[in-house]
């Protein structure tokens, strides 16, 4: 009896911040694992998706956006965590936006052209185009920029184009045992996707530059037969930040408490419990010790 041949291989997703990395993720996976938001830099950490369709599993590493500007320990170890996926994976998918070209994207690509890994480019948010016949010609636009591998135009919000985009990255994975087990879906622990789904609802729904100054962290976490229970804590870096969390009367509290329920019983198919802290830590945005404590490790 002769083993079955397999194919396994890693594939990172870059780009600048917002150009919609973690929404084409979940495209990818065909569910959702990565936290999303309007709001730029959503995504903290590398986060591995894993898809397994005999004989093919894709490892997708969700990555932060990469940003010139990074003035505080958190916006360098964003870019930290971004750019060592590089150098460690069998395919590079370069997600932009095509309705403009940055200096941040050019900045993304100038790393690019440092390493010799094949790179895919995910032309994202077609349907943003007014024109679709306005699409050949930034095709041509972008593809003069870098010998990119292939080029492929998507809708990441819509799933359009994206099993194409599969397909494509399939090319590059290969001849290997699987690495993860069949129905494995991520490398996260289960208390830190809860911790996510929190911080979803909290970039969603505080406004301004608040939810770049806070995170979350897990306390306790139960899976119980019929009930999962959670113990969360916010971290905030100044105490005038607390009121604003917690709201009047302890409103915003039990609406960022409520929507991130509704998703984990979602996730988990049970009911779930959910208590939330809000708690100040100064400064932690630009403390590398501090970062490493609150779960901020890209050694990992």
């Amino acid at each position: 009896m002769t083993n079955k041949i397999t194919y396994c291989g890693f594939a990172a997703i870059i780009g600048r911040p917002n150009v919609g990395k973690s929404t084409l993720l979940n495209d990818l996976l065909g569910f959702k694992l990565s936290i999303t938001s309007a709001k730029p830099q959503t995504t903290r950490h590398r986060l591995l998706g894993i898809a397994t369709e005999d004989p093919y599993q894709w490892i997708f590493v969700d990555t932060p956006g990469l940003h010139q500007s990074a003035q505080r320990a958190l916006n360098r170890y964003l870019n930290r965590a971004a750019l060592r996926t590089l150098h460690d994976v069998d395919v590079i998918v370069l997600v932009i936006d095509c309705t403009r070209w940055t200096t941040d994207d050019e900045w993304v690509l100038s790393h690019l052209k440092k390493i010799k890994i094949p790179v895919i480019l995910a032309v994202n948010k077609i349907d943003k185009l007014q024109q679709r016949s306005d699409l050949l010609p930034l095709l041509k636009t972008f593809e003069e920029k870098y010998p990119f591998k292939t080029v492929v135009p998507i809708s990441a919000r819509l799933g359009e184009q994206v099993m194409l985009l599969k397909e494509q990255i399939k090319k590059y994975l290969p001849e290997s045992p699987y690495l993860f087990e069949e129905d494995q879906v991520s490398d996260r622990s289960l208390p830190f996707i809860v911790a996510e789904m929190i911080r979803e609802k909290l970039m969603r729904h505080l406004e301004k530059e608040l939810p770049y100054s806070l995170t979350v962290t897990i306390e306790a976490f139960i899976e119980e037969p019929d009930l999962v229970r959670v113990s969360a804590v916010i971290w905030v870096e100044k105490e005038s930040h607390k009121p604003i969390v917690i709201g009047k009367g302890g409103d915003q509290l039990r609406k960022i408490g409520k929507l991130a329920r509704r998703d984990i019983e979602q996730y988990f198919q049970k009911q779930a419990y959910v208590q939330l802290w809000v708690k100040v830590k100064p400064g932690w945005t630009d403390d590398e010790k501090m970062l490493r404590q609150l779960g901020y490790d890209d050694e990992r």
